[in-house]
C-alpha cells in the first residue's frame, strides 16, 4: 500500500489549510440579508388576447408591472445578475402567462446543449419557474425553457430535488434577437392544483447564463440552496383564479412484432388497445385511472454488474409511477438513510415487474392525490394479471402527511400487497407500515426521520427498522449525522431494501466549501474538501458487516474544468463464503482496505468534453485497478453523443477476472418534440450486446408517436437473441377545455 501514501496526501492537502494566511472573503452586498427578504410580484388580468409567440408585444404585457433586479447565488453570491431580466406575469380565466425579456449584451454566446423536452436546464442558458400554489412553503410546479423553446417541468416536495418525469399540459415560445433573448410561458390552470380565490403564491425565477456558470434569483437564495428552496421564496399576489373542471382521456393503440431466437420459435405479432384518464376532483385532488397499462415507450434499464453482496437499484422510469412519486416517498427518497439511499418503504418498480426485472401485465388501477383539509393525500391502488404459476397481486398504497411551519412536516403509510385469483395462497401477502417526520430549526439545521414495521407470513424475528437523519449546512460548512436498525425479518416487499441481513448503521460527514480569494486568483471558483464514514454492524453480536469511507477534495476550476483526488475505503465482514465472481469465492473473514480515487472532467460547455476515473488500491482480499472514461460530443442543442466505459481488473488470491460495462448514447433532436435516442450497451459477464432505438413525436404531456426497436446479440457465435419491433400512439382529449 506504499504506493497510497502520496495520494493520502492530495486528498487532504485543502482540509488541512493550505492557505493559513488567506481568510475566508467577507460576504458580498446584500448576502447577509437574503433569508430575511420575501419580495412580492402582483399579477394583472388580461384584458385583451395574447398570442403566444415569444414577442411580448401585446397590451396585457406592457401594462403589467416588471419584476426585475434578479440577484446571484453564483457566482458572487448576493451581487446584482450580470444580466438585466424583466419578468411580467398576467392571467385569464384559462390561464397564467409568464413573460420574460432575458437581456444579454452578447447573445451570440448563448450556450444550447440541449433541445429535448425535459432535458437539463443546468448546463446551459435558461430560465426556470417555481410555483408554491398551496403556499404551504414546500411543494411546487417547476417550468422552464431555453433559448430554443423547450419545454422543461416538474415536480418539487418537500423541498427536495425536482422531479422532471411529470409532465403537464403547458406551452412555450421564444425568440432570440440582438439585444438577448424573450420567453412567453401559457399554463393552462387546469394543469395546476390550488385553492379557492383570492390566492397567494409562493414564487421564485431562476436565471442561467452559462458561459459564466452563473445563477440568479429573483427571490435571492444562498448559493448552497436551489430553486426548491421554497421557504425562501417570493409571493405571487392579486390572483383571482376560477377553478376549470378538468377531464383529460388518454387513449393508446399498440401494435409490436417480437422474436425470440431459440430453436422452433416463431415471431409474435400482437395488438392492443388502452386508456388512462385524469379526473380533477376538486381543485386541489385529482384521479388517475389507467386501464391495460403499457409502458413500451420507456427507455431500457441502464446495465450493471453487481461485484457486492447486496441488491442493486434500478430506477423508476414509467411516467404514471412517477408522477406525484415524491408523495408517497418515505425513506432515502424522503430523507432517510440519505448517504446510501438503501432503503425506500414504497419503489414501484416492485409492481409490474418480476425479480429478474421481467415485464407483469398491468390489469389497472387508480390513484387519488393532492390536497384536502390541509393534509396531503395520496391513496394509491393497482392489479396485476397471473403469469404462469405466478398469482396476480393487488397493491395499495395509503399516505397522509401535513406540512408545517419552518420546513416540517409529518406522515403515515401504509402499503398492502395480496395474491389475487385462483393462483394465490391465504399466506401470500406482505404489508408495511410507517410513520416519518422532518424539522427545520432556523435556516441551517434539519432533523426528521422514520420508523416502520412489516408483517410477512413466515417471518418471526426482528421486522422493524428506524432512521435518524440530521444536517446542519450554513453554506460554508455542512455536517450531517444519521443512526438508524434494520432488522434481519424487516420485508418491504413493495419497497427496496439494499442490505437484507439486518443491520445497525451510523452514517458522518463533514464538508467545507472553501472561496478564499488567493484560491480565486489561481483560477479556481471552490474547493470542497470533505469525508464521510458509513458502517454496518451485524445486530446479533455488534460485529463488522460492512464499513466505507471517503475522504475527497473537489478542485472546481473557473473555466469549467474539474477534478476529484480521494481516498476510498471498503471493508467486508463475510460470515461465510461470497461468490464474487463465477467460479471465484472469498472466505469468510474481515477483508477490505484503502484505494485511490482520482476523477477528473473538461468543461461539459464545450462541443467535446472528457472525463474520467481511476480506482486503484484494494479490493476484498485482494487488489483492483479499475478505469471509467466518459467521452461526449455535441452539435449545438441537436446532437448528442456520448460513450461510457467501465473496466476493472481484479486480482484476489482464489483467481483473477476482468469486467467490461460499455454503453453509446445518440440523440438527435429534430425539433424540441420530435427526436430519436438509442442506447448501446455491452456487457461481458453476460457476454452480450443490446441496442434499444426510440423515435418520439410528442404532442403534450408524454403524449404522441412511440416507435421502438430492441435487440440483444449473444457474443459467443449464437447470433442474435431477441429482437422487438413496437409502435405505439397515444392521444390525449381535453373533454372540458
Amino acid at each position: 500500500m506504499r504506493h497510497l501514501i502520496p495520494a493520502i496526501a492530495i486528498a487532504l492537502l485543502p482540509a488541512a489549510g493550505p492557505f493559513p494566511a488567506a481568510a475566508q472573503s467577507p460576504p458580498a452586498a446584500g448576502a447577509g440579508i437574503l433569508a430575511l427578504t420575501r419580495p412580492e410580484a402582483t399579477a394583472s388580468r388580461a384584458t385583451s388576447p395574447l398570442t403566444l409567440d415569444g414577442a411580448l408585444e401585446e397590451e396585457a404585457w406592457r401594462n403589467a408591472a416588471p419584476l426585475t433586479d434578479f440577484v446571484q447565488a453564483e457566482p458572487l453570491e448576493g451581487q446584482p445578475a450580470s444580466e438585466r431580466t424583466d419578468v411580467r406575469i398576467v392571467f385569464d380565466d384559462e390561464a397564467l402567462y409568464v413573460g420574460v425579456s432575458l437581456g444579454d449584451t452578447n447573445p451570440g454566446q448563448i450556450v444550447t446543449t440541449d433541445t429535448r423536452r425535459d432535458s437539463n436546464l443546468g448546463n446551459q442558458d435558461s430560465f426556470t419557474i417555481i410555483l408554491d400554489t398551496f403556499l404551504d412553503r414546500q411543494n411546487g410546479f417547476v417550468f422552464g425553457t431555453n433559448a430554443t423553446g423547450i419545454q422543461y417541468d416538474a415536480q418539487v416536495r418537500n423541498q427536495g430535488n425536482e422531479s422532471a418525469t411529470w409532465d403537464g399540459s403547458w406551452d412555450v415560445r421564444t425568440r432570440v434577437g440582438e439585444t438577448g433573448w424573450t420567453a412567453e410561458f401559457r399554463i393552462p390552470l387546469r394543469t395546476l392544483r390550488y385553492g379557492p380565490p383570492p390566492q397567494v403564491w409562493g414564487v421564485n425565477f431562476l436565471r442561467n447564463i452559462q458561459r459564466r456558470r452563473e445563477r440568479a434569483y429573483w427571490a435571492p437564495l444562498p448559493r448552497q440552496y436551489e430553486l426548491a428552496r421554497l421557504s425562501s421564496a417570493g409571493e405571487l399576489r392579486n390572483l383571482a383564479l376560477r377553478a376549470p373542471r378538468n377531464l383529460k382521456i388518454l387513449p393508446y393503440v399498440v401494435s409490436s412484432a417480437n422474436r425470440n431466437f431459440t430453436p422452433g420459435a416463431t415471431t409474435d405479432l400482437d395488438g392492443d388497445v388502452g386508456i388512462d384518464a385524469k379526473i380533477g376532483v376538486t381543485p386541489s385532488l385529482n384521479l388517475d385511472l389507467t386501464y391495460n397499462t403499457d409502458f413500451a415507450q420507456v427507455e431500457v434499464d441502464t446495465q450493471q454488474i453487481n461485484l457486492t453482496r447486496f441488491n442493486l437499484r434500478f430506477p423508476e422510469k414509467r411516467p404514471f409511477f412517477l408522477e406525484n412519486a415524491g408523495l408517497f416517498a418515505v425513506g432515502a427518497a424522503a430523507g432517510g438513510l440519505t448517504s446510501s439511499g438503501d432503503l425506500d418503504l414504497f419503489f414501484s418498480r416492485r409492481i409490474g415487474l418480476d425479480e429478474g426485472g421481467n415485464l407483469v401485465p398491468i390489469l389497472g388501477g387508480a390513484r387519488l392525490s393532492g390536497k384536502a383539509a390541509g393534509y396531503n393525500i395520496g391513496l394509491f391502488n393497482m392489479q396485476t394479471d397471473d403469469v404462469g404459476e405466478r398469482a396476480g397481486d393487488s397493491f395499495t398504497v395509503a399516505r397522509v402527511s401535513r406540512d408545517l411551519p419552518s420546513r416540517s412536516g409529518v406522515g403515515v403509510l401504509f402499503i398492502n400487497r395480496a395474491a389475487t385469483g385462483d393462483l394465490a395462497d391465504d399466506d401470500n401477502w406482505n404489508r408495511t407500515w410507517g410513520l416519518d417526520g422532518r424539522f427545520g430549526i432556523g435556516e441551517r439545521v434539519t432533523i426528521g426521520g422514520f420508523a416502520a414495521r412489516t408483517e410477512t407470513p413466515g417471518l418471526t424475528g426482528r421486522d422493524h427498522a428506524w432512521n435518524m437523519t440530521s444536517s446542519y449546512d450554513d453554506g460554508k460548512t455542512l455536517v450531517n449525522f444519521d443512526y438508524g436498525i434494520v432488522g434481519e425479518d424487516f420485508n418491504p416487499e413493495v419497497g427496496y431494501l439494499e442490505n437484507t441481513l439486518g443491520y445497525r448503521r451510523w452514517y458522518v460527514r463533514v464538508q467545507e466549501n472553501m472561496r478564499q480569494e488567493r484560491i480565486r486568483s489561481w483560477g479556481f471558483r471552490e474547493f470542497q474538501p470533505h469525508a464521510n464514514y458509513t458502517r454496518y454492524d451485524y445486530l446479533d453480536d455488534g460485529g463488522l458487516q460492512n464499513a466505507a469511507l471517503h475522504v475527497d477534495n473537489h478542485w472546481d476550476w473557473e473555466n469549467g474544468n474539474f477534478i476529484s483526488t480521494a481516498i476510498n475505503g471498503s471493508w467486508e465482514g463475510l460470515r461465510e463464503p461470497f461468490t464474487v465472481y463465477p467460479g471465484i469465492v472469498v472466505p469468510p473473514g474481515e477483508h477490505g482496505g484503502l484505494r485511490f480515487t482520482i476523477r477528473e472532467n473538461t468543461d461539459t460547455r464545450k462541443w467535446i468534453s472528457v472525463r474520467h476515473q481511476m480506482d486503484l488500491g484494494t479490493f476484498l482480499n485482494g487488489d483492483q485497478q479499475s478505469h471509467n472514461f466518459g467521452f461526449t460530443v455535441r452539435q449545438g442543442g441537436t446532437f448528442t453523443s456520448t460513450l461510457s466505459w467501465t473496466r476493472r481488473d481484479i486480482e484476489l488470491p482464489a483467481g483473477s477476472f476482468v469486467t467490461n460495462l460499455g454503453n453509446v448514447r445518440l440523440t438527435y433532436n429534430f425539433t424540441p418534440s420530435v427526436f430519436v435516442q438509442s442506447l448501446i450497451q455491452y456487457n461481458d459477464v453476460t457476454d452480450r450486446w443490446s441496442t434499444n432505438l426510440r423515435f418520439h413525436w410528442l404532442q403534450t404531456a408524454g403524449t404522441g408517436l412511440f416507435v421502438v426497436y430492441n435487440d440483444t446479440e449473444s457474443l459467443q457465435g449464437l447470433g442474435p437473441v431477441n429482437r422487438a419491433f413496437i409502435v405505439k400512439y397515444v392521444q390525449q382529449f381535453d373533454v372540458l377545455r
